[in-house]
């Protein structure tokens, strides 16, 4: 579930950086009380997200509009299809129009690709998940956009668990030395995840009692003996640099999970206009 209130900051922040002082073109061509209707129409076919928030920049811009989708967040659509009306006035429809198709044309954009990467790795266990690389501010809604996408998320931020990386086993000593302090920190019920660079690494990780091991830049070869080095005893995740192309081999070698942060650092915005009728 989406927290609406804090939608509610992050559309209104847009809608101030975007307006300025005034939509200074709208203003001087339109009275606040000439109405009009506009669609959304998909100009390809993907994966719809973000509607909640493209909803209220046509509501939260006075005077608003009455704002009607027409599917469903998560829905699938075909070029040409449309997602969404709005009716009020033309100051407010064409004032918020940007604001909106950014929302949803970056969010449907993650959604789409996240749906293209499940559907690579259907035939094994292993589930697609995000990572912390998002735009900054808009973290709630990109990794919203990869779970309606049929992903699932990592740390929505620092604060969600422990994971000790390279730079964090450099300044602790060792995989051990790091394993150790957290565990001497953290509740009984938390989990440790260790990234490891390669197969010693996974073995220290293993010894220490990780909880998940991270297989960070390793071949799907290097992957498979990882995970039969590891034989259950931890989850595994694989990341660094998997693209379309690899990321039914990765899959393939028995990891859990595989965290992309091309889901939303690097993200291709789905095609979307808004027609006035």
């Amino acid at each position: 579930m989406l927290n609406m209130l804090a939608v509610t900051e992050i559309v209104k922040r847009a809608l101030i950086e975007d307006l300025g002082a005034e939509d200074l073109t709208s203003s001087v061509l339109f009275s606040p009380t000439e109405c009009g209707a506009g669609e959304i129409i998909a100009r390809q076919e993907g994966t719809i997200v973000g509607l909640p928030a493209a909803g209220l920049a046509f509501q939260l811009l006075p005077p608003g509009c009455a704002f009607t989708p027409l599917v469903s967040d998560g829905s699938s659509v075909a070029a040409g299809q449309i997602v969404a009306r709005v009716e009020g006035p033309l100051v407010t429809i064409l004032g918020a129009e940007r604001v909106a198709l950014n929302f949803l044309q970056r969010l449907s954009g993650i959604a789409t690709l996240t749906a293209c990467y499940g559907e690579r790795v259907k035939p094994y266990k292993a589930k697609i998940c995000d990572t912390r690389k998002t735009v900054p501010g808009l973290r709630l809604l990109d990794k919203y956009a990869v779970r309606m996408g049929g992903g699932v998320n990592h740390r929505l931020n620092l604060g969600d668990a422990v994971l000790i990386k390279d730079n964090h086993i450099k300044a602790a000593g060792s995989i051990t030395a790091a394993v150790a302090r957290a565990r001497l920190v953290i509740p009984l019920t938390a989990k440790i995840e260790v990234e490891a660079e390669n197969l010693p690494q996974v073995e220290e990780a293993l010894a220490a009692g990780t909880d998940i091991i991270m297989l960070d830049n390793m071949e799907p070869a290097e992957m498979r003996r990882a995970v039969e080095m590891i034989g259950g005893r931890a989850l595994v995740e694989a990341s660094g640099g998997i693209t379309l192309d690899r990321v039914a081999a990765v899959a393939a070698a028995g990891v859990d999970y595989i965290s992309i942060g091309a889901l939303t650092h690097s993200v291709t915005a789905l095609d979307l206009s808004l027609e006035l009728c």
